[in-house]
């Protein structure tokens, strides 16, 4: 089975990329998602991405333990699409867990995945130096975590304007 990382900036196209090719695939659609509607704005983001789905979707929450959602919904017959990697690890710093040590459970999960997967994650690092030392973390552990999960996926695009650009594969 094929793995694919998508990544862009904010408002990229990279989700709408992710869906339409899981959509594609002749396989059960499962969504895994990594938001948690802890405010109004991040609860109407969650009913907005939920309506830009549809009707056809199994939703899988995995907030923190992304490996075990992925496990349990990844089969043979099944695409699933993550979204997004960039929340995970923003719950992950904020619940102060080992990141590095999360990023090998994901990484070695999807060398073992039974169906296709599809992830989605921001490329934070083209902008401005974060301000602040937490900022400046994030946009690190960033980098190394979508460096890890692009070595091990088969194919890794970018999304700009919409547009996918082929990195990988």
């Amino acid at each position: 089975m094929t793995s694919t990382l998508i990544l862009g900036g904010a408002r990229s196209g990279k989700s709408r990329r992710a869906l339409t090719l899981a959509e594609q695939a002749s396989a059960q659609r499962i969504f895994i998602a990594t938001a948690q509607a802890l405010d109004d704005e991040m609860a109407t983001r969650i009913s907005h991405h939920q309506a830009e789905r549809g009707a056809g979707w199994e939703t899988v929450e995995a907030p923190l333990d992304l490996a075990e959602g992925i496990a349990l919904a990844s089969q043979v017959g099944q695409v699933c699409v993550v979204d997004c990697l960039t929340l995970w690890l923003s719950n992950l710093m904020h619940h102060n867990r080992d990141v590095a040590a999360e990023t090998e459970r994901l990484c070695a999960e999807l060398n073992q995945r039974a169906g296709e997967i599809i992830l989605v994650s921001n490329e934070v690092g083209l902008g401005l130096v974060p301000e602040t030392p937490l900022g400046r973390e994030f946009r690190d552990a960033q980098g190394r975590l979508n460096q890890a999960v692009a070595a091990v996926c088969d194919t890794v695009e970018f999304v700009a304007a919409g547009l996918p650009i082929k990195l990988k594969g």
